[in-house]
């Protein structure tokens, strides 16, 4: 299948491919998705709850929130189409002695497989890599059982968000590679809640992310400017 029949970018998948070996690196390029974890997982538990549910983990990476997820309680399987980075995940799980399973396949394909089996679904800072993300939404939407939740990370379309997220992160603290981020890939809530009500998904939620530079912690906050989470629920039938 071709990376365009995925909704997937070679040159996107190639960076994180690039990136593989130093994912589990806590000081490494990965280093803000450390940061990050503790408050999505705060969020995952706040909106929803995962422990005791089958979860799908979609752009999964190198399985830094997947095995989080799993060592709370959850079955977590994760998908991705970066080979290499998934390799890495596969091996970490393994001398991590955490249960998650690791699959090479995308959102849609997953789709013809499992459609509406999945409790919940997570899509952590994927959307704004992929050619079309409201065709991604609707692949989670179909991923979802009826009742399911669904939580999306991604990055807030503004000038504020160019400033923090590309200028200062990737060219001033150099927290992220150059090239991580295409502003003109960056979504605005609207964008994203109008591809969730289209998919039969119903927005509950929407919570900003904060950074302390004091303290180098992410947290969870009301001001939804740059990075967010946003909760959806898949519509009873």
């Amino acid at each position: 299948m071709s990376g365009s029949a995925q909704n997937a970018d070679p040159a996107e998948l190639n960076k994180f491919n690039e990136r593989a070996q130093s994912w589990w690196d806590p000081s490494g390029p990965s280093k803000p998705l450390h940061d990050l974890n503790p408050a999505r997982m705060d969020y995952l538990r706040r909106v929803a709850g995962f422990a005791g549910r089958e979860v799908l983990d979609v752009g999964c990476g190198g399985g830094i929130l997947s095995e989080a997820m799993a060592r709370a309680g959850a079955t977590v399987l994760g998908i991705d189409l970066a080979r290499d980075v998934l390799e890495v995940a596969e091996l970490h799980a393994i001398e991590a002695a955490v249960a998650v399973r690791y699959r090479a396949v995308s959102a849609e394909a997953l789709v013809a497989e499992r459609p509406h089996s999945f409790e919940f679904v997570t899509c952590m800072e994927m959307l704004e890599h992929v050619p079309d993300p409201s065709a991604t939404m609707r692949a989670l939407a179909a991923l979802l059982a009826p009742g399911g939740d669904l939580v999306v990370s991604t990055l807030n379309r503004n000038l504020r968000s160019y400033l923090i997220a590309i200028i200062g992160a990737e060219y001033v603290a150099r927290v992220l590679p150059r090239g991580t981020h295409e502003y003109l890939k960056f979504i605005r809530p609207s964008e994203l809640a109008k591809w969730g009500r289209a998919a039969g998904l119903q927005l509950r939620d929407l919570t900003g992310i904060s950074y302390n530079p004091l303290t180098r912690a992410f947290g969870l906050s009301a001001d939804a400017g740059v990075n967010y989470l946003a909760h959806f629920r898949r519509v009873e039938s």
